[in-house]
């Protein structure tokens, strides 16, 4: 009883010190519930069963990074356990001399772990409950859940899962604590205050050779990630450039940590000016031992800022693409003429009767279902697209095949190109409010928005390289790509269509005929009715003769955009919020165990005359080096991995990509400053007391 009373007075006469402590303790519970709680809260909410799969989906899949982040946040805990210890050496010596026995001092750590554990799973549920809240309602608009039927609810299983997954934590954290103490020298207790890192002036040349070599294969790497982008086929391709960045980026700060200090001692108007010489020797005698440490941190910053600008872009951009990628109610599109390239066709999966029956528009092969489509749709265009061996890639590409083919040699060059009408393609244009476009009876052009593959066949429109097709030669009108596309997505996936005068066209052959149409409902219920409709036709007996056309709809691709940006949010959320904490938590513990290590040599400050303010913004410029270090390097790596996932996720667009990147600059601020802050305010504490 008496041990367990001391423990407590020792956590209210330290609470200062466990500030840093309590705030990520608190943070990771919080929003460890609020992930965990959203399919209690999504159960309560009228979608539809399309929606309610996607749902259960993301909540599979946070499950399974939910016990990723709990290894995270279990290594930060043990991180933070180990600092609070050594900031209390001298209070474990003095029991010791006192006659206390180390098993007594792990009681007393024991039951300090127990009511801190206790008092941040109670305030961290607290708050993940009033953010959960936030969150649900967050939710419930993404998904367009009827607000009117939806009540909050507390999560007693995401409740039970965070006290779980913390409640190991804590045990683990009780054991290593019980080891320290069990290790640990009475000597050592008392004179661990006073020990210093040696500074060792590494040789600047060799310094100066480090940087520049990790430099220039940084440089390569991001060169790797940004121009040679599409010859990375293999993960092995990919994996190298990234190696390649944390290699070089320890040696970066391996060489900065033997140049930083020379550098400034040979500036000596700079280096004698008021304290610097005093906080450039306690920044170096740290850095040589922390390099390994902060590479780390700066790689886990680089992925949080990535995570978080991709997923917030692709977020954003989708739910912008909907209003412009699907501007019509539906999509069908029926295969035709199928038994030109039988045997092809017979490895798709078609059977016989199929590939002989494809001769039917996509109304006419819906009214062999009986299914009238002038039931349905208030208006809807029909429009044809051809395609023929003799015009592929190979043929378009022209003079230009082999140098591309040499850069980009994964590409399906053999693939024929799709062919429209000018009048089929303008018919789609008005219908969709496009642009309308005009050729001359010996031009071509195309039209395209995936814009990899738009800078591919920009190089031979600039070239004005001609095709022949049908018995003509035709020459590019334009130079370049126009922005259009037939296909209703949430995505950018045209990757060129060609426009030709429509007295060229041989129908014979034609291969796809689109049926685009607008409902004459606008009630989503009524919307779903008529859908189901159509998907239930696939059940007839009469599918095995006839091939129904394939489909695509408004409200279909804005359940499936919404549930995988729903996905991409959370996960990116969830593991960027981690992570920025995860890496400020350990830079404020780290710079809370340099104060408390340097607390005498501030006394001696003190005692030849130099003033608080001075005092005070020597250790400001030193924790906002030790800050600012690993964020500066990160914010550059970030810049060219953004270009990199965005080479990859280019289909989505990138039009948001600046509102998503001051939100993750808001992010950081809040989280990483606010760490900062709160670093800077205990580290004064600390060198303040008596």
């Amino acid at each position: 009883m008496m041990l367990c009373k001391l423990s407590f007075k020792n956590i209210r006469k330290s609470l200062r010190d466990y500030t840093i402590y309590f705030f990520t303790l608190i943070l990771g519970i919080s929003i460890f519930y609020v992930f965990n709680a959203l399919d209690s809260q999504t159960v309560m909410m009228n979608v539809s069963s399309s929606t309610q799969d996607l749902i259960k989906l993301m909540m599979n899949m946070l499950s399974g990074v939910s016990v990723f982040v709990s290894f995270i946040l279990g290594f930060l805990i043990i991180y933070a356990s180990s600092f609070l210890i050594k900031r209390r050496n001298k209070e474990f010596g003095i029991y010791l001399t006192l006659g206390m026995s180390k098993r007594k001092i792990s009681f007393i750590l024991f039951y300090e772990t127990l009511f801190i554990g206790i008092l941040s799973l109670v305030v961290g549920l607290l708050l993940g409950v009033i953010l959960s809240f936030f969150m649900s309602l967050v939710v419930a608009d993404m998904f367009e859940a009827d607000l009117t039927k939806f009540t909050f609810v507390f999560s007693s299983s995401a409740c039970l899962k965070t006290i779980l997954y913390f409640s190991i934590m804590y045990f683990i954290v009780m054991i290593f604590n019980t080891i320290s103490v069990s290790r640990c020298q009475l000597i050592d207790l008392f004179h661990s205050a006073k020990k210093t890192e040696e500074i060792k002036l590494k040789n600047p040349y060799l310094c100066i050779l480090v940087f520049i070599l990790a430099s220039l294969v940084l440089g390569k790497a991001y060169h790797m990630v940004t121009v040679e982008f599409l010859t990375l086929q293999e993960v092995t391709d990919i994996l190298k450039p990234i190696l390649m960045g944390a290699v070089s980026t320890f040696f970066i700060f391996w060489s900065l940590s033997g140049l930083i200090l020379r550098i400034a001692m040979s500036i000596q108007k700079f280096y004698y000016k008021g304290l610097n010489s005093f906080t450039l020797r306690q920044f170096s005698s740290k850095i040589n031992t922390t390099v390994f440490s902060t590479t780390i941190i700066c790689l886990m910053l680089f992925i949080t800022i990535c995570l978080l600008s991709a997923c917030l872009t692709m977020k954003n951009s989708m739910n912008a693409n909907i209003r412009k990628l699907a501007p019509a109610d539906a999509m069908f599109t029926a295969n035709m003429n199928l038994d030109q390239y039988y045997e092809k066709y017979r490895d798709y999966g078609y059977n016989d009767s199929q590939i002989k029956n494809s001769h039917y528009t996509a109304k006419e092969m819906f009214e062999l279902f009986d299914f009238d489509i002038t039931t349905y749709f208030k208006d809807y265009i029909e429009v044809n697209t051809y395609a023929t061996p003799d015009l592929t890639m190979n043929h378009t590409l022209g003079s230009k095949l082999d140098s591309i083919r040499t850069q980009f040699p994964f590409l399906a060059y053999d693939t024929m190109e799709p062919i429209m009408k000018i009048s089929d393609y303008n018919q789609v244009a008005r219908f969709y409010g496009n642009p309308e476009y005009s050729l001359r009876s010996n031009e071509y052009m195309i039209v395209a928005d995936f814009k990899s593959i738009v800078k591919i066949r920009n190089v031979a429109l600039k070239n004005r390289e001609v095709i022949h097709l049908f018995g003509y030669t035709l020459q590019p009108k334009y130079d370049s790509c126009q922005d259009g596309f037939l296909e209703m997505s949430s995505q950018h996936i045209n990757t060129g269509i060609l426009l030709v005068p429509d007295s060229i066209v041989d129908e014979g052959y034609l291969v796809q005929n689109h049926l685009i149409g607008n409902y004459k409902t606008t009630n989503k219920e009524e919307i779903m009715k008529i859908e189901n409709h159509i998907n239930q036709l696939d059940q007839d007996s009469k599918t095995k003769a006839y091939l129904l056309p394939s489909g695509s709809t408004k409200l279909a691709i804005k359940e499936a955009t919404t549930g995988l940006s729903a996905m991409v949010t959370f996960i990116g959320l969830y593991l960027g919020v981690i992570f920025l904490i995860s890496s400020a938590a350990i830079l404020g513990l780290k710079e809370l165990s340099e104060s408390s290590d340097n607390k005498e040599r501030f006394k001696m400050l003190r005692k030849i005359g130099t003033d608080e303010k001075m005092i005070h913004q020597a250790l400001f410029r030193q924790i906002a080096i030790f800050f600012l270090l690993p964020l500066i390097l990160a914010f550059i790596h970030s810049i060219f991995g953004i270009l990199f996932v965005f080479k990859f996720l280019e289909v989505f667009g990138n039009e948001e990509l600046i509102s998503s990147v001051i939100t993750t600059a808001i992010f950081l601020i809040l989280i990483y400053g606010g760490y900062f802050f709160i670093t800077y305010l205990c580290s004064k504490r600390i060198i303040r007391e008596n």
